[in-house]
């Protein structure tokens, strides 16, 4: 996939959360939430800072993430649904 994003911005994939509760019921589609948790997949060059430098992205391609509930912007990029959000929407790396 050609894709890079601009500036600080991150190219994402979510992470579907399990479709079944601790109890063992499975948890409809209408019913789940959207996962808060996702791979990267591209990122872009880093933002620039008032003298004109690149500021280095924290993230890379291949950390799974922890973002905000109403983050980012979905897309479909050669048929898979994706989301672009800025570097700072992310509230963390796991480990």
């Amino acid at each position: 996939m050609p894709f890079t994003p601009l500036h600080d911005r991150v190219l994402v994939r979510r992470i579907e959360g399990d479709a079944k509760t601790s109890g063992g019921l499975i948890i409809p589609d209408t019913a789940k939430e959207k996962p808060q948790e996702g791979e990267i997949v591209a990122v872009g060059a880093g933002a620039k800072d008032e003298d004109g430098e690149r500021t280095a992205m924290d993230v890379k391609a291949g950390d799974r993430i922890l973002f905000g509930k109403w983050s980012g912007t979905e897309i479909k990029l050669d048929g898979e649904d994706l989301m672009i959000m800025k570097e700072s929407d992310i509230l963390g790396v796991m480990a």
